[in-house]
Formats: C-alpha cells, sequence, structure tokens
C-alpha cells in the first residue's frame, strides 16, 4: 500500500541554527532535484539556506493532527516510513522524515519560467513512481484536486478517500475543510492496523472496524479510482 497526502497550509517552523535542505537526501532525488532546484531558484532562494525538520513535523495543520504521526507506535510508525507520501508543490514528493525549511507554495501557483506547477510536476512525478504504478499496487489517495492532478496512476488501483455529511433526510454533503480532518483519522487508522491491506475491500474493513460508517464505491468504468466514502451523520434539529 502507498498512502499519499496533500501538504498542509499550516506549517511550524523549524528550530533556528538547524541545517539547510539538502536536496540529494530528499525522496526520489534523482528525478526530482532539476526541478527542485529551479523552483528554490525562481520562489525563493534563501530558502536554500534556511533551517529545516522533518516534514512530518513541518505540516501542521488539520490532517497532521487527526493523523499525528508522532504518536504513531513503532510498528505503525515504520509503515508509515515506508508507506506515506506527501505531496507538495515545492518538492514533487517527500517522504515523513525528508528535511525541508518553512515555505509556502500551493500546487495552484504558476511560477514565472516554469508554470503551471501540476503541469510542471506531473512527467516527473510520473517517472518518480513508475514502479508503484503496477497493476498489483494499491494506493490510498488522499490528497486534494490540485495535488492529485499532478499524478495520477494508469495501472495501480486507487482508493479515493471522501467525506460527507448525512443529513436526517438520508441527503449527503461534501465536507469540505473538515474531510482533512477525516482523511488523518483514515490515514492513522490504515497505518494502525497490523492487517496487510492490499485491495479496496481491505481498506474499507479497516476504516469501518476503526468505526467509521462507510461506502465503497466501485468504479464506473476501467482506470478510474474507488470511493471511500466516509460518512458523517447530523443529528436532527429539534
Amino acid at each position: 500500500m502507498l498512502l499519499l497526502l496533500p501538504p498542509s497550509e499550516g506549517k511550524a517552523a523549524p528550530a533556528a541554527g538547524g541545517p539547510p535542505v539538502d536536496l540529494g537526501a530528499l525522496a526520489f532525488a534523482d528525478a526530482l532535484t532539476p526541478l527542485r532546484e529551479r523552483l528554490l531558484a525562481a520562489v525563493d532562494p534563501a530558502l536554500a539556506h534556511a533551517p529545516t525538520a522533518p516534514a512530518a513535523a513541518v505540516y501542521s495543520g488539520v490532517l497532521f493532527a487527526h493523523l499525528d504521526l508522532a504518536a504513531l507506535p513503532p510498528g505503525a510508525s515504520r509503515r508509515a516510513h515506508a508507506q506515506v507520501l506527501i505531496a507538495s508543490g515545492l518538492w514533487g514528493l517527500l517522504a515523513p522524515g525528508d528535511r525541508i525549511p518553512l515555505y509556502k507554495l500551493p500546487i495552484a501557483t504558476a511560477v514565472p519560467g516554469i508554470g503551471p506547477l501540476a503541469a510542471a510536476w506531473r512527467p516527473l512525478l510520473a517517472a518518480a513512481l513508475a514502479d508503484r504504478d503496477v497493476r498489483d499496487e494499491l494506493i490510498v489517495d488522499c490528497r486534494s484536486g490540485g495535488y492529485a492532478a499532478a499524478w495520477r496512476p494508469r495501472h495501480a488501483t486507487r482508493v479515493e478517500v471522501r467525506a460527507f455529511s448525512v443529513h436526517a433526510d438520508d441527503s449527503r454533503q461534501v465536507i469540505s475543510h473538515m474531510a482533512k480532518a477525516t482523511r488523518g483519522r483514515v490515514a492513522a487508522a490504515l497505518l494502525r492496523s497490523r492487517r496487510t491491506v492490499t485491495t479496496p475491500r481491505h481498506v474499507a474493513a479497516v476504516v469501518r472496524g476503526a468505526g467509521f460508517e462507510l461506502e465503497l464505491v466501485k468504479p464506473e468504468r476501467a482506470g478510474a479510482p474507488w470511493s471511500l466514502d466516509v460518512l458523517e451523520r447530523r443529528a436532527a434539529s429539534a
């Protein structure tokens, strides 16, 4: 299983005096370093000399607060470092332990001389993840739309995690901001589970076992993703 997360808008500043970013030590350095270098030069050259901390500590928004990577037990922590990748407008993809500085660069940005970030990253991410885009790979995708647009697998089985509020009349409404909290809790449940997760139905079983109400929706056409729809029921108003 590969678990894809978005970055967070909320970020914690690394402690002063920490080492600067080492591009050669980041995930997929061979494939992604050239564009990382161009973006640093175009966006803020000073970032190359700023103090860093692990990405899991820098990202501090709602999803990461509910995932709480630092609190995972040892087995789940090992799975996180082996299975989690974090999408980024500046870095492309990161492992949780990759050391990065405080930065801000949304995926929707068009950088002068480079263009829209999702389009710039797309061929490089496809090359970096080519060995994971195979038919027996399961990808659980917690990314938001812009980051998902930068790379979609062609061969692997992808499960999108979505969140809905269910009203008393069973009508549904997409949850926007707090979907991040739901995705963080789902990711935590998957990493904490000792069950081998290799299929969409395994994903649903683990998440349901963690106390979530959900529906697993099979794709209507070949190549489309499965959907794991997490449902939050609203109490009827008095």
